[in-house]
This record gives structure tokens, C-alpha cells and sequence, in this order.
């Protein structure tokens, strides 16, 4: 389930000339990392950190940056840090055009 979700995050990606932004909502302390589904233009995410001490953010970094292969320094929360509603800059490796 998780790779045909993946496969449809580009229907939720934003872009702007620093990157893509997405919108998420962080659940977080699960078994494991994965996407689970999308409504409208915010896409859930489980992640097996809990949400002390920035431990899920740390985690949501590492696996976006997994998942769209980019440096975990190219991926920032622009809004969201301190909340499960949080919204991702991903800087890709090559400029959007």
C-alpha cells in the first residue's frame, strides 16, 4: 500500500522556485515509518519516533530524505515544529524548472 501512495504524493507536491513543499500530519510513536494516506492536499505520515525532543521531526527529515533521495539538509519544516500539522520544504538536487 505504502509505494502506490508514495507513487501518488506528486498529486499533493507544491512547488516554488526553492523547492517542493509539502503539507503532512505526523503521527507519531508508531511501529514503524510509513505514508498512510492523503486528504485533499495534506498527506498522513507514521513515524516509530515519539514527539519529544524533536525526535519525530529528526525522523521525518531522515525518511523524506530516503524517500525522495535528497541530502537530510535539504528537507526543512517551515511550519509545524512544535505541532503534527507540519509543512516540508525539499530542496531537490537539481533546480525545478
Amino acid at each position: 500500500m505504502e509505494e502506490r501512495l508514495i507513487k501518488n504524493i506528486k498529486d499533493k507536491i507544491n512547488s516554488n522556485k526553492e523547492g517542493i513543499i509539502l503539507n503532512i500530519k505526523v503521527i507519531a510513536g508508531a511501529k514503524k515509518n510509513s505514508i498512510e494516506e492523503y486528504e485533499e492536499n495534506i498527506i498522513k505520515v507514521k513515524i516509530n519516533k515519539p514527539a519529544v525532543e524533536g525526535k519525530a521531526n529528526k525522523a521525518i527529515i531522515e525518511y523524506f530524505s530516503n524517500i525522495f533521495n535528497v541530502p537530510k539538509n535539504n528537507i526543512s519544516i517551515l511550519k509545524g515544529e512544535r505541532n503534527s500539522l507540519k509543512c516540508l520544504l525539499i530542496k531537490p538536487k537539481s533546480p525545478i524548472i
